[in-house]
């Protein structure tokens, strides 16, 4: 229950332990929220080095001015399976070691996009017009503590299950030029996980609620933003396929407006809210094929990748008992650099009927999170991530697994033109985090994280 207006002014020294330990409890809302680089197994197995190829569905996220580049109507889904630890060691000696709430994070992040070029589709009238719709998770984390470890008053448990919902149109000005323009709607669903952002700690004591109560802050909303995009290709070879691309991506900020609760053990002890502002990006790559032909293709890509999280500078959480909370973030903006490789086979003897590619790449990634507001349920680190994959695609005369026509692979009157099979792994190597001078003591000492990303997707060609 909230709290009456006379037990608040009656336990001044309860308060201020409150408030202390609400404004750890509430980094959560900002440390929770990385983000997802990986959104198709593709992509991943190229180190994400993908916005100036974006010639799959996956375009719809990577660039969507790509997807003017495909045909018919196309689809893509999958998955990634995230595991990994992190250990910490305090100052004194004392060592815990957190996970992905289990061996693998679940529910997993995943990945959905429906593509349809409505000229080849028979809506000639609308131009090279391309639309397409989206669902994916850009940003979030799952780390879960023991109840009993060194940090245990300030995060045992973190989760923030995020959806983007991508409606997106793209237009094909000329050969040379492709622009995209789409929504992101940021929302939270009971579908995956529990439906709001959440953090879990041990309470150390005050206020009435018992010392060793499990606390939990939660909270969701919805929001919007927009994204644009640009697709240049000024060299194709004589099939009118491209030999050098360049992509841009700009995608807005959108603002939270979290809502939720305070809980002990399970019982509401008040209500609480706080703004969350989702950071503008700015991505831009290039890739060029060296060679590509009838038989072989090989693609290059860099790109880089700007994350404007300084927006974080503070955080108010008004509680409904009258109680606001004052926090400092100073978050810091971040660059990603993606360098990938891709190589294709069209024709193979030994597999008729497919197309088999080999990838590569490397991704860095800086961290965004300084040591004072540095929340254990995220180990922000400089981070080094190589990644390795292969695609296999197969033609409608093809054979999957000797037992059926891959054309035969669709549902009722659908029946693909192509079918792929994508996979990827990423090890993400963080570099030891010493976190010295943060507001809650306890979180101060030495956190070594390796975290494995393994990746699947599945695309039809229609």
């Amino acid at each position: 229950m909230p709290f009456s207006r006379s037990y608040r002014h009656t336990l001044v020294l309860p308060l201020i332990l409150l408030t202390a330990e609400l404004c750890t409890l509430t980094t959560t809302v900002q440390a929770q929220t990385p983000r997802i680089q990986g959104q198709s197994a593709a992509a991943a197995g190229m180190g994400n080095a993908f916005v100036a190829q974006a010639d799959d569905p996956s375009a719809l996220h990577y660039n969507p001015a790509g997807m003017t580049q495909l045909h018919g109507f196309q689809n893509l889904f999958g998955t990634s399976l995230v595991g990994g630890t992190t250990q910490f060691t305090s100052p004194t000696g004392a060592q815990v070691t957190g996970d992905r709430n289990g061996s693998i994070a679940w529910p997993p992040p995943g990945h959905i996009y429906l593509v349809a070029n409505l000229k080849d589709l028979g809506f000639s009238a609308l131009g090279d017009l391309t639309a397409g719709i989206g669902l994916n998770s850009p940003f979030g984390s799952l780390t879960r503590y023991p109840n009993d470890g060194p940090f245990r008053t300030a995060v045992t448990f973190t989760t923030l299950p995020l959806l983007d919902i991508k409606p997106t149109i793209a237009y094909k000005l000329n050969d040379q030029l492709s622009i995209g323009l789409g929504a992101d709607i940021y929302t939270f669903s009971g579908l995956f996980g529990e439906g709001h952002l959440e953090q879990k700690s041990i309470w150390p004591g005050g206020l009435g609620i018992p010392a060793g109560s499990l606390v939990e802050l939660n909270g969701s909303d919805t929001a919007a933003g927009f994204n644009v995009s640009l697709l240049y290709t000024p060299f194709r070879n004589s099939d009118g396929k491209p030999l050098a691309n360049i992509g841009l991506v700009y995608r807005s900020q959108a603002t939270l407006h979290l809502t939720g609760n305070f809980l002990a053990n399970g019982a509401s002890v008040a209500g609480a809210a706080g703004t969350f502002v989702l950071p503008q990006i700015f991505s831009g790559g290039m890739a060029v094929w060296p060679v590509r032909t009838n038989e072989r293709e090989w693609k290059l890509e860099l790109d880089m990748d700007y994350t404007d999280w300084k927006s974080n500078r503070a955080l108010d959480i008004p509680l409904t008992n009258g109680a606001v909370l004052p926090f400092p973030q100073n978050w810091q903006s971040t660059y990603t650099l993606m360098v990938g490789t891709e190589y294709r086979w069209l024709h193979l003897a030994a597999m008729p009927d497919w197309n088999v590619a080999l990838r590569a790449g490397y991704m860095n990634q800086q961290a965004q999170i300084p040591d004072r507001t540095f929340n254990p349920g995220v180990p922000s680190a400089n981070t080094h991530v190589p990644s390795v994959g292969i695609g296999l695609a197969c033609h409608a005369n093809g054979s999957f697994l000797g037992l059926v026509r891959c054309g035969d692979l669709g549902v009722g009157p659908l029946k693909p033109k192509l079918f792929a099979i994508d996979l990827a792994y990423q090890a993400g190597l963080y570099e030891v985090r010493n976190v010295l001078g943060n507001q809650n003591p306890t979180v101060n000492g030495r956190y070594d994280t390796l975290i494995h990303v393994g990746s699947l997707s599945l695309r039809f060609n229609y």
